[in-house]
């Protein structure tokens, strides 16, 4: 339950008003997987006060309107604008794809003036940040992100926007989201520990977007012996064959599990790259590897193809045995050797 407005007006707190616009409400789903038995009271305990949520609020109808408007009034102070999906522009520039029901007025025309008086402005998934799934294809919506069209700045906003802290719109991308970086994002910005130092060049909290999900899987030892899965139940690394891209996508899975347990690539998915511009349209079957002449197009974003293919070479001469085996398995073949690994007097 979030409180009206005006009970809310009289409160103390970080207040953040959370809209759904041109997506499949996964990021929503996705939070509410966060890793608390008490959601709200996380949010409580952080000095977060939920102004309103579609999905999670009881306001509906006028009430829900009352709290929108007072915000754009300034009758009611909007510390973090949270926007979930794509902004639909269509047709024509007219935002008449995507009416707020009630209101007579569409979603972009909301977003743009709750955008204007928002001390942070914060796109919640892929979608909200570039464009994503939604814009995919033909784009017949003319979907944008809310400062971005895939990694092209513009977007609904502008490239010049900044909210009332200085700031550009804050990307926490995914598709969907881990719980934990909406949560952490707005954590930092209630506790004032939030500034634009700590975003990456595509407008991502560094917490997350300076890792690689790469790092902290478990089949990289199948990568460094270059050891390659060969079907989706093998063991061995997605990279080669299976269209896995997490030596080049900018995120902390693998570190930071989702419920504490898994992850795509720990499920046996490949990283298909959802936090990054455009991974909606890879050019190719999601579950593919592209190759030129044998050698897979998506190299580690930070190896030169000739030193790859060199030590590719040498780590494939010097698979173990178990290695091998173990990459085309879909179970334990080959366990490691036992050794003995202390010497005795």
């Amino acid at each position: 339950m979030t409180p009206t407005a005006p009970f809310a007006a009289r409160q103390p707190g970080f207040n953040v008003l959370w809209l759904q616009s041109g997506g499949c409400g996964g990021c929503t789903m996705s939070l509410l997987c966060a890793d608390t038995p008490d959601f709200f009271g996380a949010l409580t305990d952080a000095g977060i006060r939920l102004l309103w949520h579609p999905s999670l609020s009881l306001e509906s109808g006028a009430d829900a309107l009352a709290i929108l408007q007072d915000c754009v009034d300034g009758k009611l102070p909007l510390h973090a604008l949270c926007v979930e999906g794509s902004l639909l522009r269509g047709p024509h520039g007219s935002g008449r794809f995507h009416m707020l029901a009630g209101s007579g007025k569409p979603m972009i025309e909301w977003v743009r003036a709750l955008a204007a008086v928002a001390h942070y402005t914060v796109a919640v998934g892929t979608c909200a940040a570039y464009g994503g799934i939604t814009a995919a294809g033909s784009n017949p919506t003319d979907a944008c992100g809310l400062q971005y069209e895939g990694d092209r700045i513009g977007g609904l906003l502008g490239a010049a926007y900044r909210s009332g802290a200085g700031l550009p719109v804050i990307n926490v991308a995914g598709c969907p989201t881990h719980p934990n970086w909406v949560m952490e994002t707005l954590m930092a910005l209630a506790a004032n520990l939030f500034d634009a130092s700590q975003i990456d060049a595509l407008g991502r909290p560094r917490f997350y977007a300076d890792h690689l999900v790469h790092h902290g899987c478990t089949r990289n030892e199948f990568y460094e012996f270059k050891a390659s899965a060969v079907k989706p139940s093998d063991r061995g690394c997605m990279m080669e064959n299976m269209g896995c891209k997490g030596t080049q996508v900018h995120a902390d899975c693998n570190t930071r599990l989702w419920n504490g347990e898994g992850s795509c690539t720990r499920g046996g998915y490949a990283c298909i790259s959802c936090t990054e511009p455009g991974f909606e349209e890879p050019g190719h079957p999601f579950h593919l590897t592209p190759k030129i002449a044998g050698i897979p197009i998506g190299l580690p974003t930070d190896m030169p193809k000739a030193w790859f293919v060199a030590l590719a070479s040498l780590s494939k001469s010097a698979t173990p045995k178990r290695v091998r085996e173990n990459a085309v398995a879909d179970h334990l073949v080959q366990v490691p050797a036992i050794r003995k690994t202390v010497r005795g007097k």
